[in-house]
């Protein structure tokens, strides 16, 4: 998302990356192009001024240690100052109640219906909630079915009335049977709306006032850019909502309502999304978001996501076949398994740091390892378990078995032993740092 934004920043960074100490001069040319930056990321202009100002006031304040060069000074303060852009830390988000009621609004088509679904499935998996879905949009007929479909991809029940037209008693009713089922949760797809909208505007402000609830969640669109900080304003005069969503944030968008959405609103973004995938729901986090826009990566985020798929068990197993030179195919496809678990592949490699900018222009399929798993499955388990007996014959017979050629077969043994000979050195390394690797699903 913010590919043309962390590009921009480098670039304006090169300015004092070669001077051996901060002046006014370099500062000033260096803030200036910080500034056209994220006006071209489609940040407000006076956003944008005020904060180039307060870096200038932060650089031209800080003495440059002997350890870090301006360049790294000026880096620190750009993220320090996005990061508080964005609303500094982590917002939380209040799930507790007898049920807890959170009510979804937005504009249409801005993914409300998809973001209902995710946030069912995180709160169920990773919060261990039994959550309600309520078919509250009376005015799309398809929002009805989308939801079902949603709701029976992720485990969570669907409350819906068909006939009844009266969206503040459908949300009424659907309390009440939550309460009778014993429910955690209740959350409330509403219809789409525009701010423009009197009507519409009542209707929403009806439901608030009728299930008084936990969270109100406004959902944007981040591809429609400022447009999407001036909706959130719209909706916030009226709804005083809670927190934010932003969707759609794998799309090809200069990211300023990101940016910008929590200083205009003085409401936290509390998730964001991306991608069609009921798993692809991440709490938004500021400080990573800002490394991410700076080129850093964000580690935390990937090791966080592969240790809710690397149990303590299945790593202690690997590193024992490490450890005895017993990494085999099966081994190698288990883990192939574990990483698609962990979200979009393109995604995963973004948040390693420098990686991101290198294949931004490079389209990474899902689908990328279906290659290798067809080669793997056309192994016999014998095969699986001894590479070193796969010689020419069984290569051959192996490739007809997954429609690929020898050579592909061959170029997978190849780059199965090169993980061989890594993992001999592996060897070598200190137990506990072994035990984080392999814990890691590295």
């Amino acid at each position: 998302m913010f590919n043309n934004l962390s590009e921009r920043l480098e670039s304006a960074f090169k300015n004092i990356k070669g001077e051996a100490h901060i002046s006014e001069l370099n500062i000033a040319n260096t803030v200036k192009d910080i500034r056209r930056a994220l006006l071209e990321a489609d940040v407000n202009y006076k956003i944008a001024k005020e904060f180039t100002d307060k870096v200038k006031e932060r650089a031209l304040g800080e003495k440059v240690i002997n350890s870090i060069s301006p360049g790294q000074l000026m880096v620190k303060i750009v993220q320090d100052q996005l990061t508080e852009l964005m609303g500094g830390t982590e917002a939380s988000f209040n799930a507790d109640g007898k049920p807890a009621v959170v009510l979804i609004s937005g504009l249409q088509g801005s993914g409300k219906t998809t973001f209902s679904g995710k946030l069912a499935n995180y709160l169920k998996t990773k919060k261990n909630k039994a959550v309600l879905l309520v078919a509250d949009d009376i005015y799309r007929p398809a929002a009805i079915d989308q939801l079902k479909v949603l709701g029976e991809q992720v485990g969570v029940e669907v409350y819906s009335e068909v006939e009844n037209k009266d969206a503040v008693s459908i949300a009424q009713n659907a309390i009440a049977y939550a309460k009778e089922k014993g429910k955690n949760v209740v959350i409330i797809d509403t219809a789409g709306r525009l701010a423009v909208d009197e009507m519409m505007m009542n209707e929403v402000a009806n439901i608030k006032a009728a299930v008084n609830p936990n969270e109100i969640l406004f959902v944007v669109d981040s591809m429609t850019g400022q447009d999407a900080v001036n909706t959130a304003k719209a909706f916030n005069d009226r709804l005083d909502f809670s927190g934010v969503v932003l969707t759609k944030l794998d799309g090809d968008t200069r990211g300023g309502a990101a940016l910008t959405i929590k200083y205009t609103v003085q409401k936290p973004i509390k998730f964001v999304s991306s991608g069609e995938k009921m798993d692809t729901l991440d709490i938004f986090y500021p400080d990573r978001m800002a490394q991410r826009i700076l080129g850093m990566g964000d580690i935390t985020s990937l090791v966080e996501r592969a240790q809710a798929q690397f149990d303590e068990e299945q790593a202690k197993k690997l590193e024992k076949k490490i450890r005895r030179n017993s990494f085999d195919f099966q081994d190698f496809l288990d883990q192939l398994q574990q990483i698609k678990k962990m979200g979009n592949l393109k995604d995963l490699m973004g948040m390693l740091p420098g990686v991101g900018k290198a294949i931004k222009d490079i389209d990474i399929s899902d689908d990328a390892f279906k290659g290798v798993e067809a080669i793997i499955h056309s192994m016999t388990p014998f095969e699986r378990a001894n590479p070193d007996s796969i010689d020419v014959s069984r290569r051959k017979r192996i490739a007809s078995g997954a429609g690929k050629n020898v050579n592909e077969v061959n170029a997978l043994m190849k780059q199965f032993d090169q993980m061989r000979q890594m993992m001999k050195m592996m060897n070598k390394m200190p137990m506990g740092m072994m035990k984080r690797m392999t814990g890691m699903g590295m």
